[in-house]
């Protein structure tokens, strides 16, 4: 989610204020939690059209009807663009209006999971009374760039202009697809720097299990996972697989470092913003940017700039999970099951990274060149990936059997990895059934997706 920006907190005088300022989120085991996001497509039931923001069924009307559940607006100058429920959730825009539910930060997967189902319940109620769906993809299957429409976040138009002089697909990235990802919390810096090397080892294998967009413009494209081949050609300066994470002596402050040479977007002041794409947040802390000689940048700087950068994983004061394609309802919370299964037993995170522990760079990097389309059929040390996507399945499984929360009816956290377990098995990903529909019970139409793989 993109959060309101801000200028405020303490003016930032020193570089070891922003490594602290990451450092803060360490937490003891018992204050973990799960955070779980997702985006969606809203469409048009009559003609399966993108929505745009104006009118009697656009965007703002669906955020506005939302407000009879207790949301409270979120306003970008004189527009609504969020929402939020005062107890951690929130409601955001993407730029083509794609819906990003930010949940709040929960103790379980069942809990996570129950947020969901709420969410959905009543986007579906607003949705169906303004003739609208939602849509459960990785990439907008069937319009064009033209046919889509931009929010009326400001932010936005500073990444429209930025993203083409960087890559050739980053406005593809901001209107044409969606994720589902969860954030999970660290308990001290080598906790940190444990659980970022596993995910973004593992991460291709999450964007095999979830791969889920194999259309573009109608048509199957050649990838299974679209949306994660989008992000190889957006921005090199600031999406990855960061590889000084896994080198001698990782920690906050390479990090930081990393960050503070990312090129900036934007800074707020005064209710608006200042576009200084390309320019150094290193500069800035220095007293010398382009254009604001001698002015230095507060905190509430330093964490929006943390909020423009796109790689596997992201740093803030938790680790965000960003690989996986959005999809259908099963999957938002199966995500979460996986990596909390994972990254949140000890057991299961020691095994994970003696799997990955002595994985080459050149092998991290063509795992990630080859799974947006091959997907579980990659070729990794002589063997289908599935082979290894199955094994890590079951540490999390294993994980989250040990974890032992249950619901009412005696449950645990497993059944949320159902899905995950039914793909690893068949070798199946969900893109590769929606290309078998395609081929044979849709006959060369994408547009019965519309209806198989809605909310």
């Amino acid at each position: 989610m993109s959060a309101p920006s801000h200028s405020g907190g303490a003016p930032v005088t020193d570089k070891r204020q922003l490594v602290e300022y990451l450092a803060a989120g360490c937490k003891p085991r018992a204050e973990w939690r799960i955070g779980t996001e997702h985006e969606k497509f809203i469409f048009r039931r009559a003609d399966l059209h993108p929505v745009p923001y104006e009118g009697e069924s656009g965007i703002h009307a669906i955020l506005e009807k939302m407000r009879r559940f207790g949301w409270q607006p979120v306003l970008d100058g004189d527009n609504i663009v969020g929402l939020e429920d005062g107890i951690g959730g929130a409601i955001s825009l993407e730029p083509g209006g794609q819906f990003e539910l930010s949940g709040a930060p929960l103790e379980t997967l069942h809990q996570t999971c129950n947020e969901l189902h709420a969410h959905l319940k009543q986007m579906r109620e607003v949705t169906g009374e303004l003739g609208l769906g939602m849509l459960g993809l990785g990439f907008l299957p069937k319009w064009k760039r033209e046919d889509c429409f931009w929010m009326p976040k400001r932010r936005y138009a500073v990444m429209r202009n930025y993203m083409p002089k960087k890559g050739k697909l980053g406005i593809d990235m901001m209107l044409r697809t969606c994720t589902v990802q969860v954030n999970l919390d660290f308990a001290d810096e080598a906790d940190m720097v444990l659980k970022s090397r596993v995910s973004l080892a593992l991460q291709p294998i999450a964007v095999a299990l979830f791969a889920n967009s194999p259309f573009v413009e109608g048509k199957p494209t050649g990838f299974l996972s679209y949306r994660s081949q989008v992000w190889t050609d957006t921005d090199p300066d600031r999406c990855g697989t960061l590889p000084f994470v896994f080198e001698e002596g990782f920690g906050f402050e390479r990090y930081v470092d990393w960050m503070l040479d990312v090129p900036m977007y934007f800074i707020y002041r005064d209710g608006g913003y200042i576009d200084v794409a390309g320019q150094s947040f290193r500069d800035f802390l220095a007293g010398k940017l382009p254009g604001r000689p001698g002015e230095i940048p507060t905190l509430g700087d330093w964490s929006d700039h943390l909020t423009t950068v796109f790689p596997e994983i992201r740093i803030k004061r938790y680790i965000e999970m960003r690989g996986a394609d959005g999809g259908p309802w099963r999957n938002l919370c199966a995500l979460p099951a996986f990596w909390t299964g994972l990254l949140y037993d000890e057991d299961a995170l020691r095994a994970a990274w003696d799997l990955v522990k002595d994985w080459s760079p050149e092998e991290r990097e063509q795992l990630r060149a080859d799974v947006p389309r091959l997907g579980l059929e990659t070729r990794f040390r002589g063997k289908r990936l599935q082979e290894l996507a199955s094994a890590v399945v079951q540490l999390a499984k294993a994980g989250l059997k040990r974890r032992a929360h249950l619901n009412g009816e005696g449950d645990d956290e497993t059944l949320f990895l159902q899905p995950v377990i039914e793909v690893a098995e068949s070798g199946k990903t969900p893109a590769d059934t929606l290309l078998d529909e395609y081929a044979t019970r849709w006959r060369g139409l994408v547009d019965p997706v519309y209806v198989d793989d809605a909310y």
